[in-house]
Order: structure tokens, then C-alpha cells, then sequence
């Protein structure tokens, strides 16, 4: 017998060594090494192991001679998640679904296959749930389920002799975490079994044409679990957020071989699962009727369309020594530099008064076009004056008070239009030849220059 011999890899790069480290020279990461017991390769046919995860036999040739085939996308039949996916699920894809527990991933994809079994064969694996659990989850959110398939197995090996038996369109297997080779002895969810166990199920797919939905879970700091090999493996990643009190779940495109990253589909929480907001500006627009000072709206580009959010700022004398600086949705560091800022370029001094800001709606802002409208949120508090409920700001704050243009300019002017938005300050660039109707823009090219407009 071949002898078996330990190895230690890293979870987060998927880095292997002889011997353990408390960090990881690979990634730089500490305490990330585990251990299993490397096994004696398993034998594969020839034609696995010449076809890898393409599912194509090596060839050269010119690139000008392949053939662009259209295959046609499977539209998931829900418009947000479409639009998530570049346009629907490519056929032989491999895509990874994540998210923190009770965030809705085993309702959204049993949802979309039961939609889906009326016109493509699907084939739904569960590992963590009872097939009478699946059935009742499926009765309370009055899903039809006459034609959906589902079977309750772990083994990976017995899943792909499933799967070839029933020659499915959508294979779901939820969740990776708890799938196991029996060739490797390391215990479900190592770094060994979620690595080999993703190769085998994503090499299918490749192979048979298959679209492969992976359920995978998170750590407690909200990455996804298992090595870093495992996101690049999939074609497509995808992370649902939303706590489980809250009402909306945003799903948003973290990596897409066949679209667009980045995009943000919106969903609402309700009793019959999973429903999608078709205008999210519009929910996360649910002001008071009386603005209070602090309240702004701005508008952020996510993906290929722009969504309206609220931003709120709070700024309070503070008790202590050193004055606190809270953000929800958006950056730190970004908010300790455009304090820095107002104060140096627009002459206003908040260094001895707690800050606190907020994104409406649990959204999470990661571009630079919110810094505007943060900052005069900010000054609106401090002076305890409110803005106008009219009035719209985007743009971003350079470190010598310059406002920058921010892309898509003209199509977030109109976006705040067709919200009944009557006066917008915008970035000096980004001022469009032809105003729309109905709206005063006032164009900026420095700090000063907006903090006078209040």
C-alpha cells in the first residue's frame, strides 16, 4: 500500500506545506494552517484526466479559428437575479451562492428550480436538510412541485452517479461545506473535502453541460468558507447579505466569467419567500415627512444602474477624550479623510464632536460618488439645519478640496429626475450640455463652492 503522508494547508489561499506554521507564507495569513492526511491518488479514467475542468481535450490552435458558439442563457425567471448573472445561467457554469445563515440562499434556489422544472429538468442535492423539510418549506411558500427532483446525499461519488442517472439542465448541492469524498480520510468541510469535492462536481459540469448552483457557507467575518481555491474554481460568485430581522436581501456579483461584476439585485423577505423589488430607490426613499437636519440623498452607481439611497449623519458633542467615528454602510477611513477636509478646505471644525453616519436601507456604499453628500449631511447636522427634501448631491472630494466628476454622471441626473428630485449639486464635469426639465443643477468645482450653496 501507498503510504499516506500529512500535509498543512492554508484556508484562505489553499497553500500546502510539510509542517505547520503559525503563518501562512503564501498569503501572509496567521493561524490558518490546518492539517489532513494526504491519500494516494484515486484512480481516474484517461479521459478525466485529460479533459480537466473544461470538459475539452487539448488542442492548439489559432485563435481567430474558434468558433464563437451562442449557447443560450436559461433565464432563472426572476429579472434581479438575471441581471446578476449577466443575463441568465450560462449552460456547463459553476456558481457559488453564499451568505450568512438565515439569509434566504436554500429559499432563493428552491424557488428558482421549482419556477424552472416546468420547462428544463432540475436536480435538487440537500446535505443539511431532511427531503420532508425541503417539502414543507416548499408547501409554505405555495411552490409548485410536481416536476422537481431532489434527493438527500452527502458523497459526492454518489451524487455524480444521481446525476448521471437523471441528466439534469440545474444541479443544486447545498451546501459544499458538508459534501465528502470517501477517498480522503479528512472530516467534512476540510479544507481537503470542500477543495476536491467542488473540483469533481464543477468537472461535471464542464463536462455534461450542466449548471452547477454550490450553497456555501460563511465565517464570522462574512467570507465565504473553505480555501481560496474554491472561488477559483466557480465561474460565477455570488453573496446574498441581509440579516435575518431584516426585510431586504441584497444580492450582489463579487466574480462573473460571463458578466458584469458588481451588480446588485434587491429581494424583500415575506411569507411566501424570496420577492424581487423591481425600483429599489424607491424603498430605500421612504423618508419622513418632516426632513430632520443630516438627511441627504445621493445617488450610487451598482453594476449597470443607479440606485437612489439615503444617507443620515449625526454629529453630537462628545464626552470623552477622543470623539467617535461610526459608519454603517460606508467606509471609516474615507470618513476620517473627508473630515480632514472640511476642515482644512472648508473651515469647519468637527475634532471635538462624535460623527455618526448612515446608509438607509442596509445598503453598503463602496464608491467614492457618496463623498458630497456626506459631507454636507454632516454640515447640515452640525449647523442643525435641514436641506431641502428636493435636493439630490453626488460627487467626489479630492484631499485639496476639488470636486471630481464621478462616472455615469448624466444618467444618475436623470435617475434623481424621474424620483421628482427638483435641484441636484453635481460635480462641475459632470454638468450635461442639455438640462433635464424641471431641475436647477448647481455645478461645483470645489468644497467652498458647495458649502456656500446651503
Amino acid at each position: 500500500m501507498a503510504k499516506k503522508k500529512t500535509a498543512f494547508v492554508c484556508n484562505d489561499c489553499g497553500a500546502d506545506f510539510p509542517k505547520w506554521q503559525g503563518q501562512c507564507p503564501a498569503c501572509g495569513a496567521w493561524n490558518t494552517l490546518q492539517e489532513f492526511v494526504v491519500d494516494p491518488a484515486m484512480p481516474k479514467s484517461r479521459s478525466a484526466e485529460r479533459s480537466g475542468f473544461s470538459g475539452q481535450l487539448s488542442e492548439v490552435r489559432q485563435l481567430n479559428e474558434i468558433a464563437l458558439e451562442d449557447s443560450p442563457r436559461i433565464s432563472a425567471g426572476m429579472d434581479e437575479l438575471d441581471r446578476v448573472l449577466g443575463g441568465g445561467l450560462v449552460p456547463g457554469s459553476a456558481i457559488l451562492l453564499g451568505g450568512h445563515p438565515g439569509a434566504g440562499k436554500s429559499t432563493l434556489l428552491l424557488q428558482v428550480l421549482c419556477r424552472l422544472a416546468d420547462r428544463e429538468k432540475c436536480f435538487y442535492i440537500t446535505g443539511e436538510e431532511s427531503l420532508a423539510q425541503v417539502a414543507m418549506r416548499a408547501d409554505r411558500l405555495k411552490l409548485p412541485k410536481e416536476k422537481l427532483r431532489l434527493a438527500a446525499e452527502t458523497d459526492v461519488e454518489q451524487i455524480l452517479e444521481l446525476a448521471r442517472k437523471e441528466q439534469p439542465r440545474l444541479l443544486v448541492v447545498d451546501s459544499i461545506q458538508v459534501m465528502y469524498l470517501a477517498g480522503l480520510q479528512s472530516a467534512p468541510g476540510s479544507v481537503a473535502q470542500v477543495r476536491e469535492g467542488a473540483a469533481a462536481l464543477t468537472r461535471f459540469a464542464k463536462q455534461t453541460g450542466t449548471v452547477l448552483l454550490l450553497v456555501g457557507h460563511v465565517t464570522k467575518d462574512g467570507t465565504l468558507a473553505g480555501p481560496k481555491v474554491l472561488e477559483h474554481m466557480i465561474d460565477c460568485s455570488l453573496m446574498l447579505e441581509g440579516s435575518a430581522d431584516a426585510r431586504f436581501r441584497t444580492l450582489r456579483g463579487l466574480k462573473n466569467r460571463f458578466g458584469a461584476v458588481n451588480e446588485l439585485g434587491v429581494f424583500a423577505m415575506t411569507g411566501e419567500g424570496l420577492k424581487e423589488v423591481k425600483n429599489p430607490s424607491a424603498i430605500f426613499l421612504n423618508r419622513a415627512d418632516d426632513i430632520a437636519p443630516g438627511s441627504l440623498v445621493t445617488v450610487v452607481w451598482e453594476g449597470t444602474r443607479p440606485l437612489l439611497v439615503e444617507l443620515q449623519a449625526l454629529v453630537d458633542a462628545s464626552h470623552f477624550g477622543n470623539p467617535r467615528r461610526v459608519c454603517v454602510g460606508l467606509e471609516a477611513n474615507r470618513l476620517a479623510m473627508l473630515l480632514a477636509v472640511l476642515h482644512r478646505h472648508g473651515g469647519i471644525q468637527v475634532g471635538d464632536q462624535d460623527v455618526f453616519a448612515n446608509v438607509v436601507g442596509g445598503v453598503k456604499v463602496a464608491e467614492t460618488a457618496a463623498d458630497l453628500a456626506l459631507v454636507l449631511a454632516i454640515v447640515s447636522s452640525f449647523r442643525d439645519r435641514p436641506l431641502g427634501r428636493d435636493l439630490v448631491v453626488f460627487g467626489e472630494i479630492g484631499l485639496s478640496g476639488e470636486i471630481r466628476p464621478v462616472p455615469q454622471g448624466q444618467e444618475r441626473l436623470y435617475e434623481a429626475v424621474k424620483h421628482g428630485f427638483k435641484r441636484a449639486i453635481i460635480p462641475k464635469a459632470n454638468k450635461p450640455r442639455q438640462l433635464p426639465d424641471g431641475v436647477e443643477v448647481i455645478a461645483v468645482s470645489t468644497l467652498a463652492e458647495a458649502l456656500e450653496q446651503l
